[in-house]
């Protein structure tokens, strides 16, 4: 599947998707780093964001005339994010997450729970998803959290490739990757023993 999915997504589109499904996503998204997460969890959230994606990303922006443009936005390493990820999800509902890196089990549980997917976007990649990013909606707690912390809410067109690696299915092809290499390295152990 390659489709773009319009926000706000609803749980049944995002249960129809599948680990390996490469979508783009155009509409509403939002930025939450850990500190985000943290300060959403303790006091609520800026904006309503279900049925939004969610990504994990402190991008690089400048004041441009009456707003702020979006020069870079690469995905940050997500497993900083699996200590409220779970949690995150139950709360706010929030339908796809892009990042990097791939999250853990309490996440892909709760991605099943509520209906929800994550989604790998390449990291290097900040001008790509920059050329995305079509305006500037708001800035969250900018003062309090600094530029990459804050929550940016963008509006999007076409933002990806993003390939789902997490679904509400319990599939992770960050899992599936993980047994295939500890296969691997068992067959590379056997023939370096066997002499092979």
């Amino acid at each position: 599947m390659n489709r773009v999915l319009t926000t706000p997504v609803s749980e049944k589109d995002a249960r129809a998707l599948k680990a390996g499904d490469v979508i783009y996503v155009s509409g509403t998204m939002f930025t939450a780093r850990d500190e985000a997460h943290k300060m959403m969890l303790e006091r609520g959230s800026p904006l309503p964001v279900e049925g939004l994606a969610l990504f994990h990303c402190g991008p690089v922006a400048q004041e441009a005339g009456t707003g702020w443009e979006i020069l870079a936005a690469g995905p940050t390493t997500s497993a900083r994010m699996e200590l409220f990820e779970a949690e995150f999800l139950r709360k706010f509902r929030t339908r796809i997450i892009v990042g990097k890196g791939g999250m853990g089990e309490k996440t892909l549980a709760a991605l099943g729970e509520v209906g929800a997917v994550y989604t790998h976007f390449t990291g290097g990649a900040g001008a790509l998803a920059a050329k995305a990013v079509k305006r500037v909606a708001a800035v969250h707690w900018l003062e309090e959290l600094g530029m990459p912390e804050a929550i940016w809410v963008m509006e999007v067109e076409r933002f990806g490739p993003l390939v789902v690696a997490m679904d509400s299915h319990g599939q992770s092809l960050y899992k599936d990757l993980s047994v295939t290499v500890g296969k691997n390295m068992e067959a590379i152990r056997a023939r370096i023993k066997g002499g092979n």
